[in-house]
């Protein structure tokens, strides 16, 4: 799976020049999500960012799982393309966990335009410097200044990658192969992120760190078998890099070594576009690639259904403010967005979402290849201290991960989010 900006997959992002945007024609487009408040009780790609003045923000996320993915039957033709042709695949070695645990680190990459910096804790984005209209820097993700909060797991996920399957699922339990698991249920009653130690919570080895003309980090994490209730060993690697001036690109591969188990994986970081601390994002204006979105229970569980979006305050087929009609969805935006086909493509990849913040002339553009995309407004944020004393309040941030469907393991008629052993490709 690939996408430009996040997901259970392959990332990559960029920002290229445009004209200063005239105010965009704000049409009006509703979720309760608990996962940014903080349990103290036990608890489970990318982009490519291209700036240069107007200043065009583009994330690029794509994810391959070195798996068979068998995807079921789905109510609607768009959510997968026709079958590719059988390929050939020769088998490579099973990876082994490293010898020793790794440190935590924190490690830069910078190409003189674009500056991030990235943890192998939870291999999280925690700082990202883009400019503004008039060339002026600020660090566009909700981080913190230390590394103690995301290793004590007081972070409400911010700037990493989550897994091995994202977003909820119900009752912290599924079937495969005949056999019930039963997962750590961290967000009462239903496992969201991967469980209590999820894949960001976790500390990756870096394998390469390359500071030369295309500086990149690459991280890999040796998930066991019955890890958070999972089955199977599966090794990870994500891969972040600055292929040109304006560009950061995330790279994920998940391969399953022995048993059948499913994975997803998203990319968790909060934009704000005007600045980490510049207060909340109601006033950026959203598009959305996706014309249906599956509706949620009263414990945020996808009903199976399918909700076609016109008509609806989550209607962003059409560019709109986020604040216009936040107050229709109780507790705000947290929902899984069907993605339709795109005639829009880059690098094989259909344009996912698109974010402007018109005081910065900041636009975050996101591409993609998962079939859903997870948009949420940092509803639970409350108070959090973050970077240089700011303090993140609600919807101080927005999220857009994309992934496999919520609870894919439990709805036949979702895309399957399933991977096998056998070094056979992923072909959502």
């Amino acid at each position: 799976m690939e996408q430009l900006l996040g997901a259970q997959q392959h990332s990559h992002s960029s920002l290229s020049p445009r004209t200063p945007p005239t105010r965009p024609h704000l049409q009006h487009a509703a979720s309760n999500r608990f996962r940014d408040h903080h349990q103290p009780q036990p608890h489970a790609g990318l982009k490519i960012l291209r700036i240069t003045p107007p200043f065009f923000l583009l994330l690029l996320a794509a994810v391959y799982l070195l798996a068979s993915v068998t995807i079921l039957s789905a109510p609607a033709p768009l959510l997968r393309a026709p079958r590719k042709p059988d390929r050939l695949v020769v088998p490579t070695p099973a990876p082994v966990p490293p010898s020793r645990p790794p440190s935590p680190e924190l490690l830069e990459l910078d190409n003189g335009r674009v500056r991030a910096r990235i943890s192998n804790v939870g291999a999280a984005v925690t700082s990202l410097l883009v400019p503004d209209k008039n060339g002026v820097l600020a660090d566009v993700v909700l981080g913190f200044d230390s590394l103690d909060p995301y290793l004590n797991g007081t972070s409400p996920y911010f700037g990493c990658i989550v897994g091995r399957v994202a977003n909820r699922i119900k009752d912290g339990k599924f079937t495969l192969n005949g056999v019930q698991y039963s997962l750590g249920i961290n967000n009462p009653p239903n496992t969201l992120h991967g469980g209590f130690k999820g894949f960001d919570k976790v500390i990756w080895e870096v394998a390469e760190y390359n500071k030369g003309k295309t500086p990149s980090i690459t991280l890999k994490y040796y998930s066991k078998d019955g890890e958070e209730g999972f089955p199977g060993d599966v090794s990870v690697t994500a891969r972040y890099s600055l292929p040109s001036s304006m560009e950061l690109k995330l790279e994920m591969e998940a391969t399953p070594l022995n048993k059948a188990t499913p994975v997803s994986l998203a990319q968790h970081t909060y934009w704000n576009l005007a600045g980490h601390d510049s207060g909340d994002v109601l006033a950026h204006s959203i598009q959305i690639r996706g014309s249906q979105i599956t509706p949620v229970d009263q414990i945020s569980i996808p009903t199976g259904e399918f909700m076609q979006v016109s008509g609806t305050p989550f209607d962003f087929l059409s560019e709109a403010e986020i604040g216009e009609r936040i107050g229709q969805v109780p507790g705000g935006y947290d929902h899984n967005y069907v993605l339709d086909d795109s005639r829009e493509v880059k690098s094989g990849l259909r344009h996912v979402a698109k974010v402007t913040d018109l005081s910065s002339f900041r636009v975050l553009n996101i591409w993609g290849d998962a079939p859903g995309v997870q948009f949420y407004t940092g509803n639970f944020l409350a108070g959090i201290v973050g970077k240089g004393g700011a303090v993140y309040g609600k919807h101080a941030g927005l999220c857009l991960e994309t992934q496999g469907f919520p609870n894919a393991v439990n709805q036949p008629n979702f895309p399957s989010v399933i991977v096998r052993p056998g070094n056979v490709p992923c072909d959502w």
